[in-house]
C-alpha cells in the first residue's frame, strides 16, 4: 500500500481525522471520521469515500485526548495494515503573526504557538496536544501546523490594525481572521462552482457553531468578522461575538469576576447558549417555540445582516454571497432569512434550490447571486501537508 496522510482536527470534547491517500489524481480521501464525547461518553465513527459508515463504536468512558489518539492509532493500523504515515497535518487555529502559511512542527514553532493559547484557549491547546501525541506515536513523521489565520495575511493595514497604543500593538495586537482554512477551500473551488463570480467581489459566511465572515475580492481577503481572538463579529454557538469592551469592564469591576470566570463566560456561557436559555445548537432552537429560542434565532441572523452590510461597504458592493459549514450548508431556513433581509444588496432567493441547498440558491436573473457550498478544511490541510512534505 502507497503511503498516506493523516489529517486531524482535535477540539476539546472530540477528535476529527481523514485518511488521504497518495492516487493518480493527486491525494484522495481514503476514510473520515471522529471521537466525540471525549472525557464523558465517547464513540468512534468513520465512514469510506463514498459516505458509507464503516465503523460506529462507543469507547470506554471517560477517555481523555491521548486515549482517544491511542484508539485512532490502533483502528488506523487494522485499517490501513502496511500503510506508511508520510506526514501529519494539524488544523492550528492560530498562527500568530508570523505565518503565512504552513510550518513543519519543530521545538521552536512549537514553544511560539505555545504562548498564543490565551488567544484561543476553546482549540489551540488541543490542537497542540494532538501534535505533541502524534509526534510520540510517530517519531520521525513530519508534523504539519496548517493555520486557520494564515488565509487572512496581507490583508491591508486598515484592516489589520485594533486603535490601541502603538506600544501594546507591538506586542502582536492586531486583527487576525479565523476560519481561513475553510475559506481558502472555498475560494479555490469557486472558479470551477460558481465561476461567475470568481473573481469578482464575494463574502462568504461560514456558519457554524463557530461563525465568521470573510470579504474577498478575487479569491484573496480582503477583511473577516474575527479579529485578535475568536470571539469578534458574529453571534456563534457559546461565544457573543462583538460586545462593547465596557461590558468585560463590567464583568471585571462591578460584579468581581476573575480572569477566569470571564474567559468562561464569554467562551463557553454566552451566544445562541446565553440568549436562549436552551441549547447553542441551531439544530435545538430552529424547532423550538421558547421565547428565548426565538430570540436567539432572531439575533443570530440580524448579527449575519449587519456584518454582510458593512463587508459590503468595505468591498464597494458585491457579487456573490457563499454559505459554508454546519449551518450554512444545512440551514435552508437561516440561508432564507439571511437572503431576505439583504435584498437590498440585490439577491432574490430561489426558495426550491434553497431547499434543495443549491448550490445556487438565487433566482436567475438575480442580480447578486447567492450559494451553498459544502467546505473542506482537511483537504486544504492534506494539500498543504504534501506540498511541504515535497519541499
Amino acid at each position: 500500500m502507497g503511503p498516506t496522510l493523516l489529517v486531524l482536527n482535535a477540539g476539546s470534547s472530540s477528535l476529527k481525522f481523514s485518511v488521504f491517500r497518495s492516487e493518480h489524481a493527486g491525494w484522495q480521501m481514503a476514510v473520515r471520521g471522529q471521537i466525540d464525547g471525549i472525557g464523558t461518553t465517547p464513540r468512534f465513527s468513520a465512514r469510506d469515500s463514498g459516505g458509507v459508515r464503516i465503523a460506529d463504536d462507543p469507547l470506554d468512558a471517560g477517555l481523555d485526548g491521548r486515549g482517544a489518539l491511542g484508539a485512532l492509532a490502533a483502528w488506523l493500523r487494522s485499517r490501513f495494515a502496511g500503510a506508511t504515515v508520510a506526514g501529519v497535518g494539524h488544523r492550528v487555529v492560530h498562527g500568530g503573526p508570523r505565518h503565512a502559511g504552513p510550518a513543519i512542527v519543530t521545538p521552536e514553532i512549537l514553544a511560539e504557538l505555545r504562548t498564543l493559547i490565551p488567544l484561543a484557549p476553546l482549540h489551540q491547546p488541543y490542537n497542540l496536544a494532538a501534535i505533541d501525541a502524534a509526534s510520540e506515536r510517530l517519531p520521525g513523521v513530519p508534523q504539519v501546523a496548517c493555520f486557520d489565520t494564515s488565509f487572512h495575511r496581507g490583508q491591508p493595514a486598515v484592516a489589520e490594525v485594533v486603535p490601541l497604543p502603538r506600544d501594546i500593538c507591538r506586542g502582536g495586537v492586531q486583527r487576525y481572521g479565523f476560519h481561513g482554512l475553510s475559506y481558502e477551500y472555498i475560494a479555490s473551488v469557486l472558479p470551477e462552482v460558481a465561476p461567475e463570480i470568481a473573481g469578482g467581489r464575494v463574502i462568504v459566511a461560514h456558519l457554524g457553531s463557530g461563525a465568521s465572515l470573510c470579504a474577498m475580492n478575487d479569491r484573496r481577503s480582503v477583511d473577516s468578522t474575527l479579529g485578535f481572538t475568536a470571539l469578534d463579529g458574529l453571534c456563534m454557538g457559546t461565544r457573543p461575538g462583538a460586545i462593547d469592551p465596557g461590558v468585560v469592564l463590567y464583568l471585571f469591576q462591578s460584579l468581581q469576576l476573575s480572569a477566569k470566570d470571564v474567559e468562561g463566560i464569554l467562551y463557553k456561557k454566552s451566544g445562541l447558549l446565553g440568549i436562549s436559555g436552551i441549547s447553542n445548537d441551531m439544530r435545538d432552537l430552529l424547532p423550538s417555540r421558547e421565547p428565548g429560542a426565538r430570540l436567539a434565532l432572531d439575533y443570530f441572523v440580524y448579527r449575519a445582516v449587519k456584518e454582510i452590510g458593512a463587508l459590503a461597504a468595505v468591498l464597494g458592493g458585491i457579487d456573490g454571497l457563499v454559505f459554508t459549514a454546519g449551518i450554512g450548508e444545512n440551514s435552508d431556513e437561516i440561508r432564507r432569512r439571511i437572503i431576505e433581509s439583504s435584498a437590498w444588496l440585490g439577491l432574490e432567493i430561489d426558495a426550491d434550490a434553497n431547499k434543495r441547498h443549491g448550490p445556487r440558491i438565487t433566482r436567475a436573473g438575480s442580480r447578486v447571486s447567492a450559494w451553498a457550498i459544502p467546505t473542506n478544511e482537511e483537504l486544504i490541510i492534506a494539500r498543504h501537508t504534501s506540498a511541504l512534505l515535497r519541499q
